[in-house]
């Protein structure tokens, strides 16, 4: 399983890389080896501000559907478009090719509540 030191993580298995004012956000390796399949990707939140905690779309694999949560509050400013025709983006590579969201930051102290990768691996 793979633990990406330049991301940070929630307990709900999301990521988040921070790039400036802007990052990028989606599940972990354990998250999407956990769902199984993942055959869509759902997000209607493009130019919504959404909160920390707080739902900004789903996953469906072929035996359940998931909600994604927001590791930080901000504006999503864009959606991957490729995983509407290959959301097995985000099995194959989680952290690269499949990543979600990309959103701008509204509050960057927000991010020292999440994990990093060592404390992240001790929770799962």
């Amino acid at each position: 399983m793979n633990f990406p030191s330049n991301v940070k993580y929630t307990k709900e298995h999301e990521w988040i890389r921070v790039e400036g004012d802007e990052a990028y956000v989606g599940i972990t390796d354990y998250a999407q080896s956990e769902l199984g399949e993942i055959v869509f990707v759902d997000i209607d939140t493009v130019g919504e501000t959404i909160n920390q905690g707080d739902v900004f779309g789903s996953i469906e694999a072929v035996k359940t559907v998931s909600d994604l949560n927001m590791p930080a509050t901000g504006e999503v400013i864009e959606f991957n478009e490729a995983l509407n025709d290959s959301p097995e983006k985000v099995n194959n590579d989680p952290y690269g090719e499949g990543w979600m969201i990309k959103i701008r930051l509204s509050d960057k102290a927000e991010l020292d509540a999440l994990m990093d990768a060592d404390a992240y691996q001790a929770i799962i």
